[in-house]
């Protein structure tokens, strides 16, 4: 009886002993599914994604084979049902150009080169793995053309500029609105009338500054709230509107919220990422930039910016100031331009306008050693992603210089002519053309499938993602929008005919964030996307955070890629709130279809902290 007693009570224990065994079998399981499912990784303080005082959490899981994944929704606990909200104080971050993590990441950056200005993105432990929140009370944005003159203060609750800049007119709080009455700080009387002023320096006929279409594309550096951006928008001028998240840091998102063109970016120590000879004009209203210091380096960038006989306007109190120390500075200015071979158009009180030359003649002329040098044979002018800006001339090629100019058409017949550097990325006219009429046919098919809830003045602000030639945004020229071209890096070169056809971009690399405040376009367009940076290791769901952070709410999402791709999107729609409308085809087959595709259309729910905890 006692050895029965016995064995009962071994195998008891033995039954508990394998109990317990699986139970922490299960526990363990548990933990580690939980740490590498999308969105929930974990690290020693992975609390902070969620209690609202550090939104960086790891990045998802990345998936290599697409075709094998996400046969049905609940097989798959690797698709997030949802995606953590960022806290509040994050409304307006802009990973890449986050100071404060320049300070915990203990970089060192020269504040006197505006280092500090330049991308600085976190690395992959540090990602943001959050739906960045728009701020309280937040509406959807005043729509083109009212919202060239007034925004809603809730969606950019910042007032310190109406405050600092109130006698140059820049800005004015009106209630529940802020108004922009179009001055700055050179041109008190209005933008308008400042451009009209430009017009007659330059004896353009009929005070047009477009000069009978042959200026198109302007960068102004150090724009404000790009007024004078917007009212060049109605002479048929496209104007890159450029400033840095500086001590003003809320301008360009302003310039953004009113619909103008416009884009974060510093003259420090990176050139700019655009191709070279990319803009006929170029201007500096008072921007308090230095253009003396480092043997005239960013003086030397306008210069490879700048088209064959485009000009640089310079406006500032220091060009005829009767001190000797302001003489000093523009002496020694009117020396350096003289010796890159720039000369003055026009001069008149505290404004003046240079001219770059035509052709290599002036710089085969200089005395052997004279400063600036010329580039060398080897530096690619064109190349621009994360690449040092050099103090030297950027010459012509022997084409250029022997036609002593940029061989454009005028705009807008420029948009769908072959523009002459397209031998240089090896695109020949015929297959020019082709693009154009097949993303013609393309943006047609878009627009029907969005037909039922598109409204006329849905969009202002859109980006092409991957832009190639430049025929999405030509075929969009009837709508009131302004496209961002993004040309991926490894097809950057590219960007140069974007801007031939008088249309703006920039080079980006899609593995990191893009420049911008959240919420700054209406529409984003992804042909290829995500096959792209998917074939380089990068992850697409940090992509499509990244995405909705750019995304305004009620805006829309067009991603053309292969199907087992969109086939993985669409798993993540609900958990980013991208539900709020939904569209997905199988478009025709062109002469761009390399192999098969689907389009998928989203829309971007409005959302709050409240609404979305629910």
């Amino acid at each position: 009886m006692k050895q029965k007693s016995e064995q009962i009570r071994t195998s008891k224990l033995l039954t508990y002993a394998l109990l317990g065994f699986i139970a922490v079998l299960g526990l363990v399981c548990l933990y580690y599914g939980s740490t590498s499912a999308p969105g929930l990784r974990r690290s020693d303080d992975d609390t902070s994604g969620f209690d609202g005082s550090d939104p960086v959490i790891a990045g998802f899981a990345r998936n290599s084979d697409f075709d094998d994944l996400f046969e049905d929704q609940e097989l798959n606990p690797e698709v997030p049902k949802s995606v953590p909200i960022c806290d509040m104080k994050y409304s307006e971050l802009i990973p890449c150009l986050d100071r404060n993590l320049i300070y915990q990441l203990k970089l060192k950056p020269n504040l006197l080169l505006m280092e500090h200005y330049e991308r600085h993105c976190p690395p992959p432990e540090r990602r943001y793995n959050c739906l960045v929140p728009p701020p309280r009370g937040y509406k959807i944005p005043i729509r083109w053309p009212a919202s060239r003159d007034e925004v809603w203060k809730a969606n950019i609750p910042h007032t310190h500029l109406a405050e600092e800049k109130s006698d140059q007119h820049w800005m004015v709080v009106n209630g529940e609105k802020i108004n922009f009455p179009g001055g700055g700080t050179h041109f008190h009387d209005g933008a308008d009338k400042y451009i009209v002023a430009l017009a007659r320096m330059l004896k353009f006929p009929g005070d047009k500054l477009n000069n009978g279409g042959n200026i198109r594309n302007v960068l102004d550096v150090g724009c404000g709230v790009a007024s004078f951006g917007a009212y060049l928008l109605s002479h048929d001028i496209l104007a890159m509107s450029l400033a840095p998240n500086d001590v003003h840091e809320n301008q360009i998102q302003f310039a953004l919220e009113r619909g103008i063109p416009s884009t974060l970016g510093v003259l420090g120590t990176k050139r700019l990422p655009y191709p070279s000879r990319s803009f006929e004009l170029a201007h500096c209203s008072r921007c308090r930039i230095d253009w003396l210091q480092r043997d005239g380096l960013l003086l030397l960038e306008l210069d490879r910016l700048l088209r064959p006989g485009g000009f640089f306007v310079y406006s500032s109190p220091e060009a005829y100031a009767h001190d000797p120390e302001n003489r000093r500075i523009w002496n020694a200015m009117y020396d350096l331009l003289k010796r890159m071979c720039w000369r003055v158009v026009s001069k008149k009180d505290q404004s003046v306008i240079w001219a770059k030359p035509l052709s290599n003649s002036c710089y085969l002329k200089r005395d052997p050693g004279t400063r600036p040098p010329l580039c060398s044979s080897d530096d690619d002018p064109d190349v621009t992603w994360n690449v040092l800006m050099k103090a030297c001339i950027s010459p012509y090629s022997a084409k250029m210089h022997q036609e002593k100019g940029s061989g454009l058409v005028p705009w807008p017949n420029r948009l769908k002519a072959a523009p002459p550097r397209l031998e240089e990325v090896g695109v020949t006219p015929e297959e020019f053309h082709e693009d154009t009429s097949v993303w013609q046919v393309r943006v047609v098919e878009y627009w029907k499938q969005m037909k039922t809830v598109v409204q006329k003045n849905s969009f202002r602000n859109v980006m092409d993602m991957n832009s190639d030639l430049g025929g999405f945004a030509a075929a969009l020229k009837d709508k009131d929008v302004w496209v961002m071209n993004v040309a991926p890096v490894r097809m950057s070169a590219r960007l140069k005919i974007i801007y031939d056809r008088g249309l703006i971009g920039t080079v980006h690399d899609w593995c990191e964030a893009f420049s911008t405040y959240p919420r700054t376009y209406d529409l984003l367009h992804a042909w290829r996307v995500f096959s792209e940076i998917e074939e380089r290791g990068c992850s697409l769901e940090d992509l499509l955070i990244e995405m909705d952070r750019m995304l305004r709410p009620e805006g829309y999402v067009i991603i053309r890629d292969k199907p087992s791709v969109i086939n993985y999107i669409r798993k993540f729609v609900a958990a980013l709130k991208w539900d709020g409308w939904l569209s997905e085809v199988e478009p025709r087959i062109d002469a761009l279809s390399s192999s098969e595709e689907r389009v998928l259309i989203a829309r971007k729910k409005l959302w709050d902290e409240e609404v979305a905890a629910i």
